[in-house]
């Protein structure tokens, strides 16, 4: 059934967007806009930094140890 067909027959039971949602389509699911984006990616951002410590941290101990003669290979 296409959706005109739908519509015409009252079988179409989507809600209308609300709020911000009903004039800027960026603040929609997946949207593009900042706040959504950021709110959508924060996960990410954190593990991204927790990794780059770790790397840091792996890095500070490796180059310590090389400095101090203890050569693991």
């Amino acid at each position: 059934m296409s959706l005109d067909k739908a519509i015409l027959h009252n079988k179409e039971r989507r809600k209308p967007y609300r709020g911000s949602k009903a004039f800027d389509p960026t603040c929609r699911n997946h949207g593009g806009d900042d706040w959504s984006e950021s709110d959508r990616t924060i996960g990410t951002k954190r593990r991204l930094a927790s990794a780059e410590r770790s790397i840091e941290e792996f890095e500070e101990v490796h180059d310590a140890s090389e400095e101090n003669g203890n050569n693991a290979n």
